[in-house]
């Protein structure tokens, strides 16, 4: 299905701002030399610009990339300032991230890793 960004094992943000002019190219090349990190894996790909309104999501789908937009008419996205650095998101905290919230929320319940537990 075009787009759909569920399929993705993973989700990592790029922290601090990124360019948005920059179009899928561009983006997967930041990917590949500022991260070391593939952009055709099965992951998905995220980045903010400067005034955190907009967010630009690239997804390798198999047989080329998918790249997503938005804009936010009111308000900014919590995006973490840490610049040139990179960061593995669960599914809640990208929903936390869209919502408008933080992705460190201080008083969510943490998943127990029960291997560590044992």
């Amino acid at each position: 299905m075009f787009g759909d960004i569920s399929k993705a094992e993973k989700i990592y943000i790029a922290c601090g701002y990124t360019d948005m002019r920059k179009s899928i190219d561009g983006l997967a090349a930041i990917v590949q030399q500022n991260f070391q990190l593939n952009p055709f894996q099965n992951s998905l790909f995220l980045f903010c610009g400067r005034r955190r309104d907009r967010l630009k999501a690239l997804f390798w789908e198999g047989d080329g990339f998918v790249l997503l937009y938005k804009r936010l008419e009111n308000g900014s996205f919590q995006w973490p300032m840490n610049a040139e650095a990179v960061r593995s998101i669960t599914y809640q905290e990208f929903r936390w991230l869209l919502e408008g919230l933080s992705i460190d929320q201080p008083r969510a319940v943490k998943k127990v890793n029960i291997s560590a537990c044992i």
